[in-house]
């Protein structure tokens, strides 16, 4: 398929979600690194400076059609092998419910019936708070992720994230540790601070 064609298709799909998302043309270039990725294609994957053994973090400004792209591209896939997108609020709110169990859900407990690391998507990090349970403060997404990342060294468990964050807000909000294992895990994949916002 010509990429204009793909383009075009791609925002058909995306309009059923949200009328108001639109691809611009500058955004080939990261849809094209996207498309790397899911299409797991070596070759094609080198053009575009993707790495298939790490996964996506997609950031860009509110609106410019981050979870949107995901959930396109998760279509990709067979129902059974599409990826997971929780967004991270939803996850803070199963940890006031359940506690500590939801961080062993999201790693050590995330595999499918085969056995293999479930992909999760986790949206929109940042938009969670550090929460207490039973008066003990805990940073989940940071837990979960660094958890993940043992599962990622050790067993290839891959990880997508959406986020509203730069790098540094990143360090802020989840510490050193956390920014350095993301480099590790991530192919970092960055809309500019300037993409208008496509729900309006």
């Amino acid at each position: 398929m010509h990429t204009t064609q793909f383009f075009s298709q791609l925002e058909a799909m995306g309009r059923k979600r949200s009328p108001a998302f639109r691809i611009l043309p500058a955004d080939h270039h990261i849809i094209l690194r996207l498309l790397a990725w899911f299409l797991n294609d070596p070759a094609f994957a080198q053009k575009h400076d993707i790495d298939l053994r790490k996964g996506i973090l997609l950031t860009g400004p509110v609106g410019c059609g981050k979870t949107t792209l995901m959930h396109l591209f998760r279509l990709m896939y067979k129902p059974q092998d599409q990826f997971i997108i929780r967004p991270c609020r939803d996850i803070s709110f199963e940890f006031i419910r359940d506690g500590y169990a939801v961080i062993a859900r999201y790693s050590s407990g995330a595999y499918d019936r085969n056995n293999r690391p479930k992909i999760y998507c986790f949206d929109d990090l940042g938009t969670e708070s550090a929460l207490k349970f039973f008066g003990n403060e805990c940073n989940v997404m940071a837990e979960i992720l660094q958890s993940r990342y043992d599962l990622f060294i050790h067993n290839h468990m891959l990880t997508h994230i959406t986020t509203n964050l730069n790098s540094e807000e990143i360090e802020t909000l989840y510490g050193t540790r956390v920014r350095s294992r993301l480099r590790e895990m991530f192919n970092l994949i960055t809309f500019p601070p300037d993409t208008p916002d496509k729900r309006t």
